[in-house]
């Protein structure tokens, strides 16, 4: 064997192989979308705090979720040993399930175990967040169309509270509105939780991420 060829040979014994080995740790692909409208218009909105979640996993895990594919921008990528892909639908909201039914459809993904949806909650606090194996849409357009194109409401959510709309304010006119600065503190420590429940949900630990994440309001 000449000196060239043992170089190689020995190179190949030795090489790092860690990126291969987190992939296939998964048999897998877990895709997690983050509802919200397209455009700078609605950027920082109490609506678009689902593709805030997204943003800031991309940002954590180093994901490039730029690709334009399925209606969404999305992006591959390894979170703690799992093969995820990140999404953030561009139809706008009440369109949400043309964009997930789209890419579950073409990755052949399972909703009740490959699937995780985060949006924003007029129900909960600013900054609370509240995770569900299934459940109905509770008014919100956007899960309304993702179970109308599933045929079925049986996926995990994250729902992000935005706190509730004042009561001479439309409901529209509230969610398309900013947070201040008071409520924003509160929504930076709701992303870095759903981010840590997010983890745990990927480990299949979603019951731990519930009975940690759905009590904290009250514990606090």
């Amino acid at each position: 064997m000449s000196i060239l060829n043992k170089l190689k040979s020995w190179l190949g014994v030795f090489a790092p192989s860690h990126k291969k080995v987190a992939i296939e740790r998964n048999e897998t692909m877990f895709v997690i979308v983050g509802l919200g409208n397209p455009s700078k218009k609605y950027q920082g909105t109490r609506h678009n705090v689902g593709f805030e979640v997204i943003e800031a996993l991309a940002d954590k895990f180093q994901i490039d979720i730029t690709t334009s594919k399925h209606r969404s921008l999305i992006g591959k990528g390894i979170i703690d040993g799992h093969k995820v892909l990140l999404a953030m639908p561009q139809t706008f909201m009440n369109l949400s399930g043309e964009a997930v039914g789209s890419i579950t459809n073409y990755f052949k993904i399972d909703p009740a175990h490959e699937l995780l949806v985060i949006y924003d909650d007029v129900s909960l606090d600013v900054g609370q967040i509240r995770i569900r194996e299934k459940g109905s849409a509770g008014g919100h357009n956007g899960i309304k169309s993702i179970i109308s194109h599933l045929g079925s409401q049986d996926f995990p959510r994250i729902k992000i509270g935005v706190g509730e709309k004042p009561s001479r304010m439309n409901l529209a006119d509230y969610v398309l509105g900013h947070f201040t600065k008071l409520e924003k503190l509160s929504m930076d420590k709701g992303y870095e939780d759903a981010i840590a429940s997010i983890r745990l949900i990927l480990a299949d630990e979603i019951d731990k991420a519930m009975n940690t994440y759905n009590r904290k309001k009250a514990a606090d």
